[in-house]
């Protein structure tokens, strides 16, 4: 996959995740939330750790560790963009979590926190809230472990034909 596609992939995650947080600060207050099924809410609510909250009760240190490895990660996610391209499926997992991660350091940087909006829940028990940037990672990441066991195999695959090659 080309450099440029992959980029485009994140940039289009990027401004959809910054585009749906931006549109649920406008139609939501703090905590106030939309029912839409007998699962899933709208809601606005700000997350200043990581993943499920992890870190949200620090002093305020964390906004700029958590930035830094998202930054960092950025910055080895491109390098792995331009060196694997023709790596389609590992590029599109890359270019998902790119630019998931992008979208939660603009929040970390500008906000202080991180807008999480949408609510899935069971009865009483809520799935911690998340947001577009999350759901890419997410999908990036569970890309990443396919493309890991595809890879695998394929070496599997080459492996055995050597070995055959040889005994011949």
């Amino acid at each position: 996959m080309k450099l440029h596609y992959s980029l485009g992939i994140a940039l289009i995650v990027l401004i959809v995740d910054l585009a749906t947080k931006y549109w649920i600060e406008s139609i939501l207050s703090y905590g106030q939330h939309i029912p839409i099924t007998g699962f899933f809410n709208l809601v606005l609510t700000y997350n200043t750790g990581a993943a499920f909250s992890f870190l949200s009760e620090a002093s305020g240190w964390q906004r700029w560790f958590l930035s830094a490895i998202a930054a960092t990660a950025s910055i080895v996610i491109i390098y792995l963009l331009h060196k694997y391209r023709i790596e389609t499926l590992f590029c599109l997992s890359l270019s998902l979590i790119l630019g998931g991660a992008l979208g939660n350091l603009w929040d970390r940087i500008t906000l202080g926190h991180v807008v999480d909006f949408l609510d899935f829940y069971i009865g009483d028990y809520h799935w911690p809230a998340f947001n577009i940037a999350d759901s890419a990672i997410f999908i990036g990441a569970v890309l990443l472990i396919v493309e890991s066991f595809n890879s695998t195999e394929k070496k599997d695959v080459e492996q055995t034909v050597e070995q055959k090659e040889k005994a011949e």
